[in-house]
């Protein structure tokens, strides 16, 4: 794979015309795995897709933005690699990736097709192999810790028994996962994020500051019922407006910063066992997600990541 990749470049740079591939350079290595400028060039030109408002950013924190990337994913597939086939594992694609053309505002594949060819970009294929990696992965923290979630079935019962039917109240919301830096305080930490959010909007905030998978789509999250949401967070929420973000929240080992983009009220019928297992799916995921950064922050100590 290295030599083959080795041989791309230099086919790209004896015959290209365009000044990009002028001089192909390597600006990181994670063990034998190179990362170059032209790497980083498609996987920023990616990044903007996912989230628009990376184009705000300057050059330099674009391509920080998408070495980080890039390191994180070559981890994951080489730790993958360790117990899978990762050519050989097969998922069906076609419902996920309707989900994802959504997520990334487009309708059809033609059209996703069609912006990949604006700019320097993965192939369709190539981005296929990217999400397939995310998707193996998801599966290997599943089959590793779904014996450790720890479910209170109820609590979760009482909540949904609290329910009536009446108007239920979503939040559209964003995060920011975030850890206090070494050399930092905990509130030196989060005003460095919130002059961050000033200076480049909350979107891309969270694409350098968020520990989150989220963080690749500016963190956005999606449409939760308040019902779905911690204690602690619905407190928080509640004295919030669209638009303004919220106090640091203590989750687990990590802290978010939460921004309400949109909120609406729908006539809700309660169905007490869908909002059950809703809610128990909900937890799972939460619970796995949490599992998943502890175990990558371990595994990565183990590579070796070095940076030109």
């Amino acid at each position: 794979m290295i030599k083959e990749k080795i041989i791309l470049y230099l086919i790209i740079f004896l015959f290209s015309n365009n000044s990009l591939f002028a001089e192909i350079k390597i600006l990181a290595k994670v063990n034998n795995d190179v990362i170059t400028n032209y790497d980083l060039k498609k996987e920023s030109n990616y990044l903007e897709i996912l989230n628009p408002n990376v184009s705000k950013l300057d050059n330099n924190q674009k391509l920080i933005l998408a070495k980080n990337s890039l390191v994180k994913e070559i981890i994951k597939k080489k730790e993958i690699e360790k117990f899978t086939d990762i050519e050989k594992k097969d998922f069906l694609f076609d419902e996920y990736m309707e989900n994802f053309y959504k997520r990334v505002g487009v309708n059809t594949k033609k059209e996703f097709q069609d912006i990949l060819k604006l700019k320097i970009n993965y192939s369709l294929e190539e981005i296929k192999n990217k999400i397939k990696i995310e998707l193996i992965w998801n599966d290997l923290i599943y089959s590793k810790y779904i014996n450790q979630v720890k479910i209170d079935e109820v609590e979760i019962m009482n909540k949904v028994d609290s329910l009536k039917d009446d108007l239920e109240k979503k939040y559209l919301l964003s995060e920011i996962v975030f850890r206090k830096k070494i050399d930092k305080t905990l509130n030196e930490t989060f005003e460095e994020i919130k002059l961050s959010i000033n200076q480049v909007g909350f979107a891309n905030a969270a694409n350098i500051y968020s520990y989150s998978d989220s963080s690749k789509f500016g963190g956005k999250i999606g449409w939760l019922s308040e019902i779905s949401l911690p204690e602690q967070i619905r407190v928080k929420l509640k004295k919030l407006e669209i638009g303004e973000i919220s106090d640091f929240i203590k989750i687990g080992n990590n802290f978010v910063i939460l921004k309400i983009e949109d909120t609406k009220l729908n006539k809700k019928i309660i169905d007490r066992e869908k909002e059950i297992n809703s809610l128990k799916d909900k937890e799972i995921n939460d619970q796995l997600n949490k599992f998943s950064k502890i175990f990558f922050e371990k595994i990565k100590l183990n590579y070796s990541i070095n940076e030109n």
